[in-house]
């Protein structure tokens, strides 16, 4: 026992000296000189600004949403805004991965600054892997700036910048949107890859975001210009290597080899063929006006400085209010903890009725993930709150089946009688949730520590029965045939029931795991680390 001390002591010694080491070799470059920008508001006379004057006639404070349940649609639509943009392109995202929709939405977004449009990009370091070189060449084009949020100065292996400056570094920029001549925006769950997008045949995820017109646009703008003025964010030149103007050229060719691929070539045409894409252009798109209020996390949360009440979470329960009758929650990641647990369970308690959605362990990408929401699942339960979970592979040869949150009907809101379970995606993605049939949270914000605490987050209160109703009545009908319900069994145990055509099967072991699989799940439940998911 003395001996494995000692090992261990050694270790953390050397780890300590190597951070020191990386922090001495590799230091922050000052932000001193940065230059200062912020978002143009002389739009009006734009394309997209006279668009959204016609279209906002008469609506006053009202602003126009548009859900973009499916992928392509989501993927559509920043096209869309990147091809209609004149003046300025702004963009905030966690993940921006170099894959097929990902080239073909960057080289967009080059031909918008080709034509004069001004853009600025602030995007999460710990989600461009791979991406170094052609971030590079786009930030030395004459109308694109880059910046880098919270970034590892030593790029390769990035993931030691962890032991120079870790509680820096575990402190992410989770925001997402997507902003057009501070006319159109679009914010959600979303982050820029096929798996996003539904540019892939397997691992889609299941996500929403909305398609924003209308006074909410200005507080997205003056809400980035927040984030781009931040302490956590700088210039890509003075992170990223330095490379020629041959790279900006190459993504050009790059998106070139993209369209002409089969499948890229197949991906763009179905793009293409999208009535969302009809009826964008012909000016018929439906629209949810509705009071829209965005809240975002003070983006000092970056270097943990932000006051408690400068949080989203903060000013969440301040737009939304105290839930009266029903909660509807959906989080690919829910980790409640204690203090969740007890919220939740305060609510049900006082006959507010109470049901979330997250994914099974079938479904989820991060067992410890799962493993942090697995042990608060009894608990939840005895509190009077229902859990579904999104089911993972049920057929023959043990893949997932694919679903997508689509829009069916012709209700307002994206055309919509309420999103509805496809087969198309494996894993839910989607942050939303709706109080009382009246307002409804759509953003990037997990109901996780990590997302409470760590990292920033952004997002719509929508006061819009109509749009709220689409969720309450998917707990009606689509979540419970697509997912498995956690219920209590009378010996105290869970089990899942399974809903299907037959009927109702139950499962008293977790469905999908085995033994070994149960216990893993069971000892990263109680290690001390639920802060940290």
């Amino acid at each position: 026992m003395v001996l494995v001390l000692q090992c261990l002591g050694g270790l953390a010694l050397v780890l300590l000296a190597a951070g020191i080491a990386i922090r001495l070799l590799y230091p922050l470059p000052s932000l001193e000189l940065r230059a200062a920008s912020a978002h143009i508001t002389d739009t009006g006379d734009t394309p997209l600004g006279r668009g959204v004057a016609r279209l906002s006639r008469d609506q006053r404070d009202r602003s126009g949403i548009h859900q973009l349940n499916d992928g392509r649609d989501a993927f559509a639509a920043r096209i869309l805004l990147a091809r209609a943009a004149v003046r300025s392109l702004d963009i905030q995202y966690y993940i921006w991965h170099g894959d097929r929709s990902g080239t073909l939405l960057l080289e967009a977004v080059r031909q918008a600054a080709d034509r004069g449009v001004r853009v600025r990009m602030l995007l999460d370091d710990n989600g461009i892997a791979g991406m170094d070189s052609v971030l590079a060449a786009l930030d030395r084009h004459p109308n694109i700036v880059i910046r880098l949020f919270n970034p590892f100065v030593l790029r390769s292996p990035k993931m030691l910048g962890y032991l120079a400056d870790f509680p820096r570094l575990n402190r992410r920029m989770h925001n997402k949107s997507f902003t057009a001549d501070n006319q159109a925006t679009i914010i959600g769950g979303r982050n820029i890859g096929d798996e996003y997008f539904g540019a892939r045949d397997e691992g889609l995820f299941l996500d929403l975001d909305v398609l924003a017109l209308g006074p909410v646009v200005e507080d997205v703008s003056r809400d980035f210009d927040r984030y781009w003025a931040s302490e956590s964010a700088y210039p890509a030149a003075r992170i990223l290597p330095e490379v020629s103007l041959e790279e900006l050229k190459q993504l050009s060719r790059q998106a070139s080899l993209v369209e002409t691929d089969p499948a890229a070539r197949a991906y763009v045409e179905a793009i293409r063929s999208l009535p969302f894409i009809e009826q964008t252009l012909a000016g018929t798109i439906p629209l949810e006006w509705a009071p829209v209020h965005m809240v975002s996390d003070d983006p000092a949360k970056g270097v943990g400085k932000a006051p408690r009440g400068a949080l989203l979470a903060a000013a969440l329960r301040h737009a939304i209010g105290e839930p009266q009758s029903e909660t509807r929650l959906v989080s690919g990641y829910f980790v409640p903890g204690r203090a969740g647990v007890d919220a939740l369970g305060a609510l049900a308690a006082r006959g507010v009725d109470v049901a979330v959605f997250t994914n099974a362990f079938q479904s989820t990408d991060v067992w410890i993930v799962h493993a942090g929401y697995a042990e608060r699942r009894k608990p939840l339960l005895k509190a009077g709150v229902r859990l579904f979970e999104m089911r993972g592979p049920d057929r023959a040869d043990g893949k997932r089946p694919r679903r997508s949150l689509l829009s069916t009907g012709s209700g307002s809101g994206g055309g919509s009688d309420g999103p509805v379970l496809r087969s198309s995606a494996s894993m839910l993605h989607a942050k939303t949730f709706a109080v009382d049939g009246q307002r409804l949270f759509v953003g990037s914000f997990n109901f996780d520590p990590r997302s409470m605490h760590l990292n920033t987050e952004l997002g719509f209160v929508i006061e819009s029965p109509t749009l709220a109703a689409d969720v309450s009545n998917a707990f009606l009908t689509d979540i419970p045939a697509n997912a498995y319900e956690v219920v209590l069994a009378e010996d105290g145990r869970l089990n899942w029931l399974e809903r299907t055509p037959d009927g109702v099967g139950v499962h008293t072991d977790e469905p999908g795991t085995n033994g070994w699989q149960r216990a893993a799940i069971s000892l990263l439940s109680r290690m001390p680390i639920e802060w940290l998911l």
